[in-house]
């Protein structure tokens, strides 16, 4: 194949919590936390994803491990923009031929000025053209919805620092609604509620933990137990707590709350056409938050929807972008184009 080398154009879903590569023609082949362990001092980069996130909240003084993004946008530009090279450097390997186009997705709600921090960020990594795509919108055809005919499609991407809810129609969104209330806040309330409840400091990635094998969206049948253990914040010594799924349940109520509250507010926004197609063919959900169990359950109880959890939720947007990079000049109208201030 002799223009292989032109053919190395990315899609980058740039995620709070995860950051996944597409490489055109390869599919996903990067997945890793978006979290950055840094020397203190000199400020270069020791560890970039899976390794780095080892290190969150074990580090001593002259490491610091952070996450460049949070709610959905570049909190730490520098730390950003080396986290996003060093993943294009592992999926591009050959430096000295022709620069990769690249497809970034951002929240729906993103501020203009954020907009042109991850534009930057994607130029100063090394690439030669940057387009932008609204998560919502790379979701929704990362899910396999139709997302250009006439009907109304409605996609609920709940991820680490954002939740959009989207209703697309004729290839573009017609309501959004992007909320900063996503994964992140489900854990930040486990840890209020251990500390509330039974006086036990956590750290957030106990609390991930704990979310992800003990959190429920919806009432069980059986209601499982698990050994939690913490920092008794009396004593100031370790100590094992046993909790229940229930329990989970309770503390995360109101972020849970928040977003089925975005659904249902984007529902009362879509226009009265749309509004039918979806009660027929139902929500899609995407995103980390999708694999939440009863996170289908409780959206169908309050909305009366049909509710289907997309096939593969964690690499819905990275496939959806991708996507775009494959058939570029067929979707080059979903990206969000340059002129729009």
């Amino acid at each position: 194949m002799a223009n292989s080398f032109i053919g190395r154009d990315m899609a980058v879903d740039l995620g709070t919590a995860n950051t996944l590569v597409y490489v055109r023609g390869k599919g996903v082949l990067l997945d890793e936390p978006s979290v950055v362990a840094l020397n203190a001092s000199t400020g270069e980069v020791l560890a970039v994803g899976h390794e780095a996130k080892r290190m969150l909240g074990r580090t001593p003084d002259n490491i610091t491990a952070i996450r460049p993004l949070q709610d959905g946008v570049i909190a730490d530009f520098d730390a950003t923009e080396q986290m996003l090279r060093f993943f294009i450097q592992q999926v591009h390997r050959r430096r000295y031929f022709a620069k990769p186009r690249l497809v970034i997705c951002v929240p729906s709600g993103i501020t203009a000025v954020e907009q042109r921090a991850v534009k930057e960020a994607g130029y100063q990594a090394g690439a030669r053209r940057v387009y932008i795509i609204e998560e919502p919108m790379a979701a929704a055809i990362g899910a396999g919805l139709p997302v250009h005919e006439a009907t109304g499609n409605m996609v609920v991407d709940v991820g680490g620092g954002t939740t959009e809810v989207a209703v697309i129609s004729l290839g573009g969104i017609v309501t959004s609604l992007s909320i900063r209330t996503a994964g992140d806040d489900l854990d930040q309330a486990v840890i209020a509620w251990m500390k509330k409840e039974h006086s036990l400091m956590l750290g957030e990635r106990t609390a991930e933990e704990i979310k992800m094998t003990l959190g429920t969206a919806f009432p069980l049948t059986k209601e499982p137990e698990a050994e939690i253990r913490g920092r008794d914040m009396v004593t100031g010594l370790p100590r094992t707590v046993v909790v229940s799924s229930s329990e989970v349940r309770h503390a995360i109520e109101e972020p849970l709350n928040d977003i089925v509250d975005a659904v249902r507010t984007t529902l009362d926004q879509t226009p009265p056409e749309l509004a039918g197609d979806i009660m027929d063919r139902g929500l899609v959900l995407t995103g980390g938050v999708a694999l939440l169990r009863g996170l289908d359950e409780r959206l169908r109880h309050e909305t009366g929807m049909p509710v289907h959890v997309a096939e593969d939720p964690l690499h819905s947007v990275a496939l959806g972008a991708g996507k775009c990079v494959e058939e570029f000049e067929a979707l080059q109208q979903v990206l969000v184009t340059e002129n729009r201030r």
